[in-house]
């Protein structure tokens, strides 16, 4: 069967099977942030390719809903005369649906992509949601690519800090402790923290993707591809039950008569929940106790994450001092440095550290009005040149074996204009007013997202994005559950917690500056905790206006850079060691 598009295709196939439409979400079976190309019907079916969206097709309309960080991209990405481009958050889509749709149309939907909560919303819609488990995605997309198969390796004790036997004990005190009999794992990266292992499915995401049953005696299933094995000691493989990912559903039917099954409703599939019920068992709808468990860092993760920091400052100076000294030069040669090679270059620096194993998500290498996207990825269509004109951002992480990291510095190659050096001096003093907080223990994130706004507030400015989120340990770059941003996340914030932090400023056409470290959480005086930077990485003070630093600001980034400075230079290249000696120079002296 040929048809014009994958489109006219789909709604060929939903008119064979007396469907009125379907919903296509951005989204894996594991819920994944980066999917597996195998995984892109989204992308498949309208051309956008962001991290995030939904989309509706229908008889004669079809529907892509995107948040605020993609509705640029969607409308340069997507057929417009195919394709109505609405905002995921300020309409959504069941309410879309209720006030759109006459009541009783049949929608269809894979039950694999949709959690709980997210399927609960939808029934107030009005239309009849029809679960179809055969993928008809795969009927019609003739060149898809294959199911992803990567290696799976183990992650020792040595760097993970905790047996797998010890973590599956305190997980099963937990459903005891709720009255319940199974845990069904979901998310690749509790599986994968729970058995210490790691995986190469997606590409700068090291887990593997697979389902996961744990009971309350801390006996564990692992539904997994057996490909994926051949790494792995059997002292783990004895310690567990092996199945094909395909045999997830039928176990959890077959397992449920009588039992009581543990579900996150934010991230577990409906399906998970029709075998359950279907199988005769109770659910008990409760966060997943592994995603606090793995974000409670222990002294073994900590010391790894500090030690994979050292290596990765050491790449950055490597790399700041290099452009520091290539950008004039090239620029007035004619012949500037542009965004991918600057991104090209930071990745061989990286490359250089014993332990760095890959990125730990796509590099945002930003010129001038580029940086003005808080997600740009450059492309060679869109290659700015770095100049002393403009403000250059780069945001970037690498995976090591022990650690990983994020950070971002904004940097200046000559002279501002006040406008920007304002905007760039309000960032500065928002993250400096948080990472230098002190806080009751057990605070929560939107409860200090408001410290590093308050500078920009003061202009009549704001950014629309997090100030902060989790990082894994050689795990996902964005962790559950910790996050810092206005919307309330219940979650307290204890010593091992270790998060970003990353204030800016975005001017559409114009320049973006952001400026972000990762910390980790500690203790204080008693009852209290502050923010220790894991990141080390002198920040440019060359665009800060530095009569508006208070006297705490200047101590602040005094400390820090005599930090760098005595941690790095023994590390760094000879080149780059008079750099690195001139950019931590204390403000104190610059002031005078």
């Amino acid at each position: 069967m040929q048809h014009t598009s994958p489109l006219a295709a789909l709604r060929s196939l939903l008119k064979e099977r007396e469907l009125d439409g379907m919903l296509i979400p951005r989204a894996d079976a594991h819920q994944s942030e980066y999917c597996a190309p195998f995984d892109a019907k989204l992308e498949f079916i309208s051309g956008f390719d962001g991290s995030a969206g939904l989309a509706l097709i229908l008889a004669d309309r079809a529907l892509l809903f995107v948040d605020g960080r993609y509705q640029v991209q969607a409308h340069q990405q997507v057929n417009l005369s195919e394709f109505e481009i609405h905002h995921l958050h300020d309409e959504p889509i069941h309410l879309w649906m209720r006030e759109n749709l006459p009541s009783g149309q049949r929608i269809a939907f894979e039950p694999m992509l949709i959690v709980n909560n997210q399927y609960e919303q939808l029934r107030t819609s009005g239309c009849d949601l029809v679960a179809v488990n055969d993928d008809p995605i795969n009927k019609i997309w003739t060149e898809r690519p294959a199911a992803p198969r990567g290696v799976i390796h183990p992650m020792p004790v040595e760097i993970s800090g905790e047996s797998t036997a010890s973590k599956s004990a305190r997980v099963a005190e937990a459903l005891t402790r709720e009255g319940v009999d199974y845990l069904a794992l979901t998310l690749p990266d509790n599986i994968a923290w729970l058995l210490n292992v790691r995986g190469s499915d997606i590409a700068m995401s090291p887990v593997p993707l697979s389902f996961a049953l744990i009971k309350n005696d801390g006996a564990v299933e692992w539904f997994v591809d057996e490909a994926k094995l051949q790494q792995l000691d059997s002292g783990l493989l004895d310690s567990l039950k092996t199945h094909s990912a395909d045999a997830f559903l039928p176990r959890c039917k077959q397992l449920a008569a009588g039992k009581r099954f543990l579900l996150d409703g934010d991230n577990t599939p409906v399906a998970v929940r029709f075998a359950v019920e279907q199988g005769g068992g109770e659910i008990e709808w409760l966060a997943d106790p592994v995603t606090l468990m793995k974000a409670n860092k222990n002294s073994v993760e900590l010391e790894g994450y500090r030690s994979s920091h050292v290596e990765d400052g050491a790449a950055w100076v490597n790399f700041l001092a290099w452009l520091s000294h290539e950008v004039p030069l090239r620029e007035a040669a004619g012949n500037p440095i542009t965004e991918l090679e600057a991104q090209e270059k930071q990745l061989t620096f990286r490359q250089q550290c014993e332990n760095f194993w890959e990125q730990s998500f796509g590099t945002i290498s930003a010129a001038a009005s580029n940086a003005a996207m808080c997600h740009y990825h450059s492309a060679p269509e869109t290659n700015f040149a770095i100049t002393s004109k403009e403000f250059y951002l780069n945001d970037s992480g690498g995976q090591y074996y022990n650690g990983t990291t994020d950070a971002t510095r904004t940097l200046n190659f000559g002279q501002l204009d006040g406008q920007r050096r304002l905007h760039y001096t309000a960032v500065l003093k928002g993250f400096l007013s948080l990472i230098s907080l002190q806080f009751p223990q057990g605070t929560q994130g939107h409860q200090l997202d408001a410290f590093a706004r308050r500078p920009l507030w003061e202009l009549g400015l704001d950014y629309d994005h997090g100030t902060g989120h989790g990082v894994g340990h050689c795990l996902l770059i964005h962790e559950n559950p910790h996050r810092m941003a206005k919307k309330v996340n219940p979650w307290p914030m204890l010593p091992g917690n270790v998060l970003t932090i990353e204030p800016g400023y975005y001017l559409a056409g114009s320049h973006g500056i952001r400026i972000e470290n990762q910390v980790e959480v500690v203790a204080s005086r008693p009852g209290f905790c502050k923010f220790a930077s894991l990141t080390l990485i002198p920040i440019d003070l060359s665009a800060v206006d530095l009569s508006l630093l208070s006297e705490q600001d200047i101590a602040w980034l005094d400390d820090y850079h005599q930090q760098v400075r005595e941690t790095l230079s023994p590390l760094v290249s000879s080149d780059a060691r008079p750099w690195l000696i001139e950019a931590t120079a204390p403000v104190r002296a610059q002031r005078a």
